[in-house]
């Protein structure tokens, strides 16, 4: 494996890691194990563990995007069930990514390790992006981009604590409230 290859190894067994145990809970030997990689060798690549940890929230954050993009770019008017926007249609995508728990969870850990101000910086910034590409690639308005954003934060929540295995509540909370 090149060295390149590695670190994305190392990255997708953070991710697994860290949605479990956050920055702080998360062993870097349990993650160097899951890579098959040595724990030196994570701090030869990443220097220290918050370092591989803000590599895992980017990842998070991108595939977030690129879910949002995809979305965007396969909206076709009329041709969806419950969408009737692009903003609606991304959506929709977010409620298939809230179906991987431990992208949910690591979401939820990385707003929970803000307390952080190098956290908080990078969380900042990638949620700022995200909230960016959201507003040009949708059309929506500063309204629509409000509920959107404030209804996905309650849909975390509502995946987190498992409403949607409960009748279709997390689905119900989400024609109700126009995502």
């Amino acid at each position: 494996m090149t060295a390149d290859e590695r670190r994305e190894a190392i990255v997708a067994a953070g991710v697994e890691e860290f949605a479990a145990g956050g920055l702080v809970g998360a062993s870097t030997d349990a993650i160097a194990r899951r890579a098959g990689v040595s724990q030196p060798y994570i701090f030869q690549l990443f220097g220290t563990k918050k370092e591989l940890f803000l590599a895992v929230v980017r990842l998070c954050f991108g595939r977030t995007q690129r879910a949002f993009e995809d979305a965007a770019r396969r909206y076709v008017a009329g041709t969806t069930v419950d969408c009737d926007s692009v903003l609606g249609a991304i959506g929709l995508s977010y409620m298939a990514l809230l179906a991987d728990r431990t992208l949910l969870m690591l979401q939820l850990q990385a707003y929970a390790a803000c307390s952080d101000p190098d956290v908080q910086a990078v969380v900042r910034d990638e949620f700022g992006r995200l909230h960016q590409r959201v507003i040009e690639i949708s059309g929506a308005s500063p309204e629509e981009i409000h509920h959107f954003f404030a209804d996905g934060m309650l849909l975390n929540v509502g995946a987190a604590i498992g409403l949607h295995g409960e009748a279709g509540l997390l689905k119900q909370m989400t024609l109700e409230g126009g995502i």
